[in-house]
C-alpha cells in the first residue's frame, strides 16, 4: 500500500499541484480540525471495538438493529405562539399533514417561570412560543388530542418539572373523561421533557433556582418518571443550546456528554438504581452546515456514552444507548435570500438522517425573521418525508459505515472529546461530573471556550476563510424580503391575563393555598417534590404561584459577573 499510494503522489499528484495549487493550504472543519486531503485505510481499525454492528455495543452504528428499515424518526416541528388556542390550531394541522410528534415552543416568560400577568412579562407573552400558565392553559393547548396515542416533547428547563406536573394533570383529566384511571393513563404516556439546567447555566440562560436545587428536581423527575410513567424520557440532554451559543461541534459533543454523564452521577450518589431510570435519558443535538462533521458528531457520541455507562455498572442494553432528537441550526439560517435556507436545512437533515437521529426537526426558511408560517413549516416537514421516501438512505443501516474519512473523523471526535473531558475533571477538581462540572460553570469555563470558538468562526466569516453564500460571498444587492410572515395578533396578551383573571376567580383558591402550603413544606425536605407539583397542578395553581413558592425555599441563581 505504501509504495502504491506514493507513487500515485510522485506520478499523479505532484504534476497537478504544481499545475493547478489547491485552493488553500489548510482545509479545516468548524472544530478546526485539519481535514486530509485523502483518507486511506487505517491497518489498526478494530472492527468490533469501534464500530461493530448496529443495536449492540458500542452502538456507533445505531440503536436498533434494523433503524430506518424497521421505523423512520419521528418527524417533529417546534411548535408554539400565542394562546394555547393559536397553538391548538397549528397542532392540529401538523398531524393532518403528517407530522408523528408534537413538540412545545414555550414563550420567555413560561420558559423563566412566570405567568403571563407578571410584570415581567409584559410584551413578551406568546411572542417566542405558547404562553402556558396554568392546567387550563395546557388542557386548551391539548384540546382534542389524545395524550396516550401521540409523543409530546417539550422544551422547558428551568420550571420544567412544573411544567411536566400540568401536563400529567391534564393527561389524568382527559383519561378520566374516558373512564381510564390515572395509573393505567401514566403507563401510556410517551414523550420528553428537555429538563436540562447545567445547559442553561451554560448556554441558554432561562434559569430559576441554583444548581443544587435544580439538580434536586431534575432527579425527582427521574425518580417519579421511572416508578409511575415508564415510557416518558424525563430529560433531553441538550447539545442544541450549547451550539446555538457558538460552540464547535467537537465542544457541542464533549459538554453534552459532559452534563449527561453529571446527571447520572448525581442519580447515583442519590441511591438510584442506575438501570433504573438510565434507560429514559435521552439526548438533544444540532445538525449544522459541516455534512460529515456532523455525522461523524453523532457517531462518536453514541460510542462514548455506551463506554461511560458501561464503566458505570450498566447491565440494560438500553442503559448504554444514546437515544436522540435532532433539530437542525436555526443559527445557521440568514435573513439575505431566505429561500436558500430550505437547501440548508436539507443538508443538515441529511447529515442527522445518516448519523442515526432518532427523531428530527427541521427549521423553517423564515425562521430567521420570525415563527414560521403554516406554508414554511410544511415544507420543513415535507423536507423530512422526502429523505424519508425518496432519496434511499434508509433502505440499509449505517449506509457510511467504513468509509475511511467518516471512520477516522469519528475517531478524532472521541479523542477531542476525552481531551475535553480531562480539562473538566482537572478544573473541576473531582472525577464525579455532577461536582466537576457546576464547578466549571461557576469558573465560566464552559462560557469562555464557547465564546472563543464564536470569535474565531465569525472572524473567518469576516476573512472570507469560510464562505456563506449570501451573507459575505454571492450577495444580491436587489434583494428584499418578501416572503409572508407571522404576526403574533397583539390582544394576545390582553387575552391571555384575562383568561388568567378568570381562571383565579373561578378556582377554589382555598385548595390552592393548601396545595401550595404542602408544597412548601416538603420542598423543605428532601421528599420527592413530583406528587406536590401534579396536586397543585389539579388545584389549577399556576405556574408563577408554584415558582415563587419554591424560591422561597431554594433561592434564585445569579450568575457571576466576573467570568470573562
Amino acid at each position: 500500500m505504501d509504495d502504491y499510494v506514493e507513487k500515485w503522489e510522485k506520478e499523479v499528484l505532484e504534476p497537478i499541484l504544481k499545475a493547478r495549487p489547491e485552493r488553500r493550504d489548510k482545509f479545516t472543519n468548524l472544530s478546526d480540525t485539519e481535514i486530509e486531503r485523502i483518507y486511506l485505510p487505517d491497518p489498526n481499525f478494530d472492527f468490533k471495538e469501534k464500530l461493530g454492528l448496529p443495536g449492540i455495543f458500542p452502538f456507533t452504528r445505531g440503536v436498533y438493529p434494523t433503524m430506518y428499515r424497521g421505523r423512520l424518526w419521528t418527524f417533529r416541528e417546534f411548535s408554539g405562539f400565542g394562546t394555547s388556542i393559536d397553538t391548538n390550531k397549528r397542532y392540529h394541522y401538523l398531524l393532518k399533514h403528517g407530522q408523528t410528534g408534537l413538540s412545545v415552543a414555550f414563550d420567555f416568560p413560561t420558559l423563566y417561570g412566570y405567568d403571563s400577568d407578571h410584570s415581567m412579562s409584559e410584551g413578551e407573552v406568546g411572542k417566542c412560543g405558547v404562553a402556558v400558565s396554568s392546567l387550563e392553559d395546557m388542557e386548551t393547548l391539548f384540546n382534542g388530542i389524545p395524550l396516550d396515542e401521540v409523543s409530546v416533547s417539550m422544551t422547558i428547563n428551568g420550571p420544567a418539572a412544573i411544567i411536566w406536573a400540568f401536563f400529567i394533570a391534564c393527561a389524568e383529566n382527559q383519561a378520566e373523561s374516558k373512564g381510564i384511571s390515572r395509573e393505567d393513563i401514566r403507563q401510556r404516556l410517551r414523550g420528553t421533557i428537555q429538563n436540562d439546567i447545567l445547559k442553561e447555566y451554560i448556554a441558554q440562560k432561562s434559569w430559576i433556582f441554583p444548581p443544587e436545587p435544580s439538580m434536586r428536581l431534575i432527579l425527582d423527575t427521574f425518580e417519579f418518571g421511572s416508578k409511575e410513567i415508564p415510557k416518558w424520557n424525563t430529560i433531553s440532554i441538550s447539545g442544541y443550546h450549547i451550539r446555538e451559543a457558538g460552540s464547535t461541534a467537537v465542544q457541542e459533543l464533549a459538554f453534552t456528554l459532559a452534563d449527561g454523564l453529571a446527571y447520572v452521577d448525581a442519580g447515583l450518589e442519590r441511591g438510584l438504581v442506575l438501570d433504573s431510570f438510565a434507560p429514559r435519558l435521552s439526548f438533544f443535538f444540532n445538525a449544522h452546515n459541516n455534512f460529515f462533521e456532523e455525522i461523524a458528531k453523532y457517531r462518536a457520541a453514541r460510542r462514548i456514552w455506551a463506554r461511560e455507562m458501561k464503566k458505570r455498572g450498566a447491565e440494560n442494553p438500553r442503559s448504554m444507548m444514546l437515544r436522540f432528537h435532532t433539530q437542525t441550526a436555526g443559527v445557521s439560517l440568514l435573513a439575505q435570500q431566505p429561500m436558500n435556507n430550505i437547501v440548508r436545512v436539507a443538508l443538515q437533515a441529511l447529515a442527522a438522517v445518516l448519523g442515526g437521529t432518532n427523531s428530527l426537526h427541521t427549521n423553517s426558511f423564515d425562521e430567521t425573521l420570525a415563527l414560521p408560517t403554516e406554508q414554511a413549516v410544511t415544507i420543513a416537514l415535507r423536507t423530512q418525508q422526502i429523505i424519508a421516501h425518496e432519496s434511499g438512505v434508509t433502505d440499509t443501516v449505517d449506509p457510511l459505515g467504513g468509509s475511511y474519512f467518516v471512520e477516522q473523523l469519528t475517531d478524532v471526535m472521541e479523542k477531542k472529546c476525552e481531551e475535553y473531558f480531562n480539562r473538566i475533571r482537572g478544573i473541576g477538581k473531582s472525577k464525579k461530573f455532577h461536582i466537576a462540572v457546576i464547578e466549571c460553570i461557576r469558573r465560566g469555563f464552559f462560557q469562555r471556550e464557547i465564546a472563543r470558538a464564536a470569535y474565531r468562526y465569525q472572524k473567518e466569516i469576516d476573512e472570507k476563510y469560510r464562505i456563506v453564500v449570501g451573507l459575505n460571498e454571492y450577495e444580491d444587492e436587489n434583494d428584499e424580503i418578501n416572503i409572508p410572515l407571522l404576526k403574533i395578533d397583539p390582544a394576545t396578551e390582553r387575552i391571555q391575563r384575562e383568561r388568567l383573571e378568570t381562571l383565579r376567580k373561578k378556582r377554589n383558591n382555598e385548595a390552592v393555598k393548601e396545595s401550595l402550603a404542602k408544597l412548601e413544606e416538603a420542598a423543605k425536605t428532601s421528599e420527592n417534590l413530583m406528587p406536590y407539583l401534579i396536586d397543585c397542578a389539579h388545584a389549577y395553581v399556576t405556574l408563577g404561584e408554584i415558582r415563587d413558592v419554591l424560591v422561597k425555599v431554594f433561592g434564585i441563581y445569579k450568575e457571576p459577573t466576573d467570568l470573562f
